[in-house]
């Protein structure tokens, strides 16, 4: 190669690569996990209703991620419930849909007989910035909005009753 085609060739590689971190950097999500001051979503819930996190400041929150097609999450359904009926006005339980269309989180709320307060995340980006990679996938966070706890696989009533005692013995 000559001179001239080596500029030309460090010129085209340098624009590329250029190119290829803006262009990752566009798409990049920050990324928050326990002990982060949790991400202040703003999502849909199915009567149009917006629901942001800090609408809830002051309480511990439960926020599950959730699929309709995910069995483990079907099965942990009865359990959301049993927590909503239980300790819902303490520590409310916002349940995150992963990207399905209205219409099929709507019938799977009434199949279940949920109480809940279901919230679409159309785009998948709540869950990308909770580092969702699964589901279902469960968060406690503060009455300062701090993430205390990720629970990864199906919970129980009585497990998320048990960390939010602990939490509090715990001064939090």
């Amino acid at each position: 190669m000559n001179k001239k085609r080596v500029i030309q060739f460090s010129v085209l590689v340098f624009v590329a690569a250029v190119f290829f971190f803006l262009a990752k950097g566009m798409n990049a999500v920050d990324i928050v996990e326990v002990g982060d001051q949790a991400y202040n979503f703003e999502l849909e819930d199915l009567d149009g209703n917006i629901h942001k996190l800090s609408d809830y400041e002051g309480k511990f929150v439960v926020v599950n991620f959730f699929a309709t097609w995910c069995a483990p999450c079907v099965e942990e359904a009865p359990e959301l419930e049993k927590y909503q009926q239980q300790y819902g006005n303490e520590a409310p339980l916002l349940i995150i849909d992963r990207g399905e269309p209205k219409k099929r989180v709507q019938d799977f709320k009434v199949k279940a007989n949920s109480t809940s307060t279901f919230l679409l995340d159309r785009d998948d980006k709540i869950s990308k910035t909770f580092n969702v990679v699964g589901q279902p996938e469960t968060l406690i966070i503060d009455p300062n909005g701090i993430i205390r706890e990720k629970i990864i696989g199906p919970t129980t009533a009585e497990d998320l009753k048990a960390i939010i005692a602990t939490l509090k013995m715990n001064g939090f």
